[in-house]
């Protein structure tokens, strides 16, 4: 008699984008990180705030979308021509948008480096509005005036196991 091989089916978290959760099988795996690579133009951000914005509308779980590139109004007004009302979200307390303004050329690497920071920061913005999803857009932006590799891998993976162990999609 052959052993059975058992297969893990991690839980889905629908996307609400139009063939993504089809050839995702369901959506992104809830309840932990998902890194979307891509260069200028690619789509990144359109896929993190449809995300957002159709898991708030269609799934009744709030967002939290941090910006380290674009600006809010931008954001609002890019998005407002493909048909969502971010505005509304917001007021409705079903999106935070918080832009983090990084200048590579004003900081001064001295010592170690952490997220600190950023963990306080996202966690306030997941507890106000009971946030399930979020989307950080883009993180190499966040890492982009730091050399130790080695360094960033750590910072980044303890920011994945962050994100995982409070349940969040992201």
């Amino acid at each position: 008699m052959k052993a059975r091989k058992q297969i893990l089916v991690l839980e889905k978290c629908p996307t609400g984008i139009l063939g993504l959760d089809d050839i995702t099988d369901g959506g992104f795996p809830k309840g932990r990180p998902t890194l979307i690579c891509g260069g200028a133009g690619s789509g990144k951000t359109l896929i993190a705030m449809e995300f957002l914005a159709r898991g708030a509308l269609d799934h009744g779980e709030p967002g939290v979308y941090i910006t380290f590139e674009e600006r809010k109004d931008d954001l609002v007004k890019n998005f407002a021509s493909l048909g969502l009302d971010l505005e509304e979200l917001i007021r409705k307390k079903k999106l935070i948008i918080d832009q983090i303004q990084i200048n590579p050329d004003d900081i001064t690497v001295t010592g170690e480096f952490d997220l600190e920071g950023l963990f306080i920061r996202l966690g306030d913005h997941i507890d106000t509005i009971g946030a399930k999803r979020i989307a950080l857009d883009t993180i190499e932006v966040l890492f982009s005036a730091f050399s130790n590799a080695d360094l960033i891998r750590s910072e980044l993976q303890r920011l994945f196991l962050w994100i995982k162990d409070r349940g969040i999609t992201g």
